[in-house]
């Protein structure tokens, strides 16, 4: 009789830590999902496309502490920052997008256009050839990105001088 006892306590105290530990899976998931339902990014793209630039970063902050993993909000804020010639923030932000997403090719033009502004010719042309096998709904760009390397070229900045 007392092992029966002992053997269903055992086993409430297991269930317990099963239930505990579902519940910590379930607020878990829940509070993600609360962060992704924020309307920041929503918002922030609203201001951005009226040009507020300065409140619209505000809220791309903010959706960035509720969901550190928003790729939108990254490449938004190097957006802002290229428009305000923050080189340095640009790239910081475009790197997180490509951290996130690899293959996130208006992040990889982007950063292209930024290493070929800085006179970064190796890094740039590493970022063309990676552009020009992943590129989807930047493609059209491609001519625009090698007319501007090719200026850059070491070649050719010898015929310009």
């Amino acid at each position: 009789m007392i092992h029966n006892a002992t053997m269903f306590k055992n086993r409430i105290v297991k269930n317990f830590f099963i239930l505990l530990k579902i519940s910590f899976i379930y607020l878990f998931l829940t509070s993600n999902g609360i962060a992704k339902e924020s309307d920041y990014l929503k918002k922030g793209i609203e201001l951005f496309q009226k040009k507020d630039f300065e409140k619209s970063k505000i809220l791309f902050e903010r959706d960035l502490v509720f969901d550190p993993k928003s790729e939108k909000s990254y490449l938004f804020l190097a957006k802002i920052f290229n428009n305000n010639d923050n080189d340095d923030e640009q790239e910081i932000n475009l790197n997180s997008v490509l951290i996130l997403n690899p293959k996130n090719d208006e992040a990889i033009y982007m950063l292209t256009l930024l290493k070929i502004k800085q006179s970064n010719y190796n890094h740039a042309k590493e970022l063309i050839d990676k552009f020009t096998l992943i590129c989807e709904s930047f493609c059209s760009k491609k001519k625009e990105i090698n007319e501007k390397f090719e200026k850059m070229n070491p070649e050719n900045a010898k015929d310009n001088n």
